[in-house]
């Protein structure tokens, strides 16, 4: 009688994990996704004359516009962790600016950007947005996206993955 209520306890345990014997591994995804569209990395030494950024994105004839939120930049400045425990990391700002437009419709092929500072001069660029690599191995990707960094004379410059 042992051994069944043992065989029994078994089996709920494999019901349970939904996986049942002799089948392959199944992955399991986390349930998180990833914005479509395009951000916007402005380092410290390009900062200058920058509190405003408008920017465009055309493809197959049809363009959307976006005003860009700029936020202040920052970095993790000083890890702590427990030994055997958790990590933890005080942030501080770097002095630059990032920002994102969510353009839903976002395409993998070829978009012309053209973005406009306080000082009203269109910086433009075209470049082919990617898929972000997968959270984990099976788990396939999300939209499309575009990073881009903005250099010192305000060039734009796609960054790469």
């Amino acid at each position: 009688m042992r051994w069944v209520v043992g065989l029994a306890s078994v089996l709920v345990f494999a019901v349970g994990c939904g996986q049942s014997a002799g089948a392959p591994p199944t992955t399991v995804c986390p349930a998180i996704g990833s914005l479509v569209g395009i951000s916007l990395d402005i380092p410290p030494e390009s900062v200058a004359g920058i509190s405003v950024a408008n920017l465009e994105a055309c493809w197959n004839g049809q363009c959307v516009t976006r005003k860009v939120d700029l936020q202040p930049a920052t970095a993790a400045a000083q890890k702590t962790c427990v030994p055997g425990g958790a990590c933890s990391a005080q942030m501080t700002s770097t002095g630059g600016l990032y920002g994102f437009a969510d353009i839903p419709g976002l395409p993998d092929q070829p978009v012309r950007v053209t973005v406009v500072f306080d000082d009203g001069k269109p910086h433009r660029i075209e470049v082919t947005p990617s898929f972000p690599q997968p959270v984990a191995p099976g788990c396939g990707s999300t939209g499309p996206q575009l990073q881009l960094v903005v250099a010192a004379d305000h060039k734009l410059l796609a960054r790469q993955r």
